[in-house]
């Protein structure tokens, strides 16, 4: 795969999985299982995209239960629902986002999540920046003073949103904010209640399809100085969306991408049963049906942890695998 795409995955829906340390146990009794772990009982927080199906498709195929494991799925909006209910205790593990991690745990200092494997690579993925195109904007600059969907409160989305707008010197008071989530935006775009929509997803994704199938729409790309901009203040890295992602495209759009990976709580989640998830995760893939399962690899295991530390049940499946780590 090439650099661009590999430095591109995990982008997506900023959902994939956070955890931290020090919080309750989910309302569950640590019961053993028959392979002996010490909590075989898991409250996973998954999402309704296409990015979590390998999660979906392990529960119908009973691979987690193969491996010892019970897991309790529980569908959130985001990041923004599914950090503060790791605190909490209510999840053991969830999808989330490398910005949104990073920023929970900068902001809250107890909050120490650990990688438990990565938990999609969605290929071709990004932030997307989308207008109708019958509008007069041509780049993200255009955009001052208009009203525009930056994602729901808390999100990945708005962290990306923020840190873009603000690169290419759009500032709290130059915009009007719509917060609401990636699938309401595009009816409020398609309807002209908003002038444009900020998002991360998987690329293509079904929903701006589906929207560029009944409303003409395009992308506003990003210039290299505020690509350059965003790279050093957040940890996005930059990504060009490829023309053949949408038909309505006639060449590359230069955005941004960001990490995301399957994390879970040291406290919660045992080394057992984080070592039987990240083998259950790793080593069934070739029972997805979908293409996301081929992105699923050992060999991008690694991408885009950086200083965030491994759980020791994971780090303790990697080694065997004789991946190397961070």
């Amino acid at each position: 795969m090439p650099v661009t795409h590999r430095r591109a995955v995990l982008a997506g829906a900023l959902a994939i999985a956070v955890g931290l340390t020090g919080a309750a146990c989910g309302g569950e009794d640590e019961t053993a299982s028959a392979n002996g772990l010490e909590t075989s009982r898991l409250t996973l927080g998954t999402m309704t995209v296409a990015d979590t199906a390998p999660v979906q498709l392990a529960m119908e195929k009973g691979l987690f239960e193969a491996e010892g494991l019970e897991v309790k799925l529980q569908t959130i909006q985001g990041g923004a629902e599914a950090i503060p209910k790791l605190k909490s205790g209510a999840l053991d593990i969830s999808f989330g986002n490398f910005v949104s991690l990073v920023t929970a745990s900068v902001k809250d200092p107890g909050f120490k999540p650990r990688i438990v494997a990565e938990g999609f690579q969605s290929g071709p993925k990004t932030h997307t920046l989308m207008v109708r195109k019958d509008s007069p904007y041509h780049s993200i600059e255009d955009l001052k003073g208009k009203k525009i969907a930056v994602g729901d409160a808390g999100s990945g989305t708005r962290a990306i949103s923020d840190a873009i707008l603000d690169a290419a010197g759009i500032g709290e008071s130059d915009y009007t904010p719509e917060i609401t989530d990636f699938g309401a935006s595009t009816d409020m775009l398609a309807d002209k209640q908003i002038d444009a929509t900020i998002f991360v997803v998987g690329t293509p994704v079904a929903g701006l399809t589906q929207l560029a199938a009944t409303t003409d729409v395009k992308l506003l790309g990003l210039d290299d100085d505020t690509t350059k901009t965003i790279e050093e203040g957040s940890g996005a890295e930059s990504y060009d969306i490829p023309a053949d992602a949408y038909d309505f495209l006639d060449e590359d759009v230069p955005t941004v991408s960001v990490f995301a990976s399957l994390v879970a709580s040291t406290d919660q989640v045992s080394e057992d049963t984080a070592y039987n998830l990240t083998k259950a995760l790793f080593e069934h893939t070739d029972d997805i049906t979908l293409d996301v399962g081929k992105l699923i690899t050992k060999d991008s295991a690694m991408l885009g942890v950086g200083d965030v530390p491994l759980h020791p049940g994971a780090q303790k499946y990697f080694e065997e695998e004789g991946i190397e780590l961070p």
